[in-house]
């Protein structure tokens, strides 16, 4: 596996970062574009997957690294309960909303392994501890 230096390195915040550069185009289209609370919602919605998985990591440690991951795949079920409405009220073409709940379920999926994966490794750093 590759040093993970930054959280850019991270294929869920890449994930997460491309819902969030595709909420921006789609918001800036109608019907989304002259909706400005709906607008607003949308971006802050997506925007937060990302923003949570950045945060979490520069925290430098991993017990508030997993407490963002756990509010970023929150965040995730979140937006795509979004779509989901917005799709259904045609608010949303079929395609992005594909796209974006297909990106979603990824990213909540990943995200999951991945807090399992630090959950983890944090209790047999603890049984080492104790062992010492």
């Amino acid at each position: 596996m590759a040093k993970i230096e930054k959280f850019e390195d991270l294929e869920i915040w890449q994930l997460a970062k491309e819902v969030g550069v595709e909420a921006y185009r789609i918001s800036d289209l109608e019907p989304m574009k002259s909706d400005f609370g709906l607008k607003d919602q949308f971006r802050r919605a997506a925007m937060s997957m990302s923003d949570n998985v950045a945060e979490g990591f520069e925290y430098n440690n991993n017990p508030d690294f997993i407490r963002f991951l756990v509010y970023a795949k929150g965040s995730s079920g979140e937006f795509r309960n979004k779509i989901i409405v917005l799709e259904e009220a045609k608010k949303l073409s079929i395609d992005d909303f594909k796209f974006l709940y297909a990106k979603c379920v990824e990213f909540s999926s990943k995200t999951k392994r991945f807090i399992d994966y630090l959950r983890d490794f944090e209790k047999k750093k603890k049984v080492l501890k104790k062992g010492t």
